[in-house]
């Protein structure tokens, strides 16, 4: 069983009227339930809770990390932006959903600004799959659309994916690399644009489908750790 940690900050669901009535126990939850089958246990986690929720323990016991942040970025305290970096090389997925591109550990692990084009008008969002064959898009049709989402566009400023599975296009033009993996050490990192607050984009179908086999390509593969540092020759070397 794959375990998973749901990460949200929880701030817009505190103040915002129109952010409750969509996600009335917090986007957290809305992901957690959305995503319950026999294939994961799942836990959340809150920016509010001590260390945000994110122990070392809680880390250790995570298989893969779903990352929501947008208005508290500046708030998730850099020791565990450390802790989490480091469990990442060491082989926890990690999945980093909408806003949370400007995180501190998203921006960290790319390397880059993880700027972008937005705009918020209510518009559609089509969500084309360009890697029919990747594990993240198995059942998927061709595309699926979100009747209302806020637009991301390009330039998206990370680096060029290691695998590119979804490009997202808006009824105002731009288009958007909305569906993006990454390895970093041991560890797999997939980002996933569609999630504004405003919208009940976590009750879609397909948006739960794309997460849920998210989670299955990002869970680690136990095989023998790797070490790092001084190693001694497996060969005698000549003169020594």
């Amino acid at each position: 069983m794959i375990r998973v940690t749901v990460w949200n900050e929880n701030l817009h669901e505190q103040t915002h009227k129109e952010v409750q009535e969509v996600y009335p126990k917090g986007i957290h939850n809305a992901i957690a339930e959305g995503i319950a089958d026999g294939a994961f246990e799942v836990r959340t986690a809150t920016l509010e809770q001590p260390e945000h929720g994110l122990t070392q323990e809680v880390l250790d016991g995570t298989d893969v990390l779903i990352w929501w942040g947008h208005m508290g970025h500046d708030q998730v305290a850099d020791e565990i932006v450390d802790r989490v970096q480091q469990r990442v090389l060491q082989g926890m997925g990690l999945i980093v959903l909408h806003s949370g591109h400007f995180s501190k550990i998203f921006k960290r692990l790319m390397g880059t600004s993880c700027d972008l084009k937005w705009r918020e008008a209510n518009e559609k969002e089509r969500i084309w799959v360009v890697d029919p064959a990747h594990p993240i898009a198995e059942g998927l049709d061709q595309y699926f659309e979100l009747e209302h989402e806020e637009m991301y566009g390009e330039h998206f400023d990370i680096p060029a994916p290691d695998e590119l599975v979804f490009i997202s296009w808006f009824e105002g033009g731009e288009v958007f690399r909305s569906g993006c993996t990454y390895h970093r050490g041991n560890g797999k990192v997939f980002y996933f644009r569609p999630g504004h607050e405003t919208h009940p984009t976590y009750y879609n179908a397909n948006v739960l489908k794309v997460i849920k086999n998210g989670i299955k390509w990002a869970a680690p593969v136990h095989g023998v750790r790797h070490y790092y540092g001084n190693h001694k020759p497996l060969e005698t070397i000549q003169g020594k």
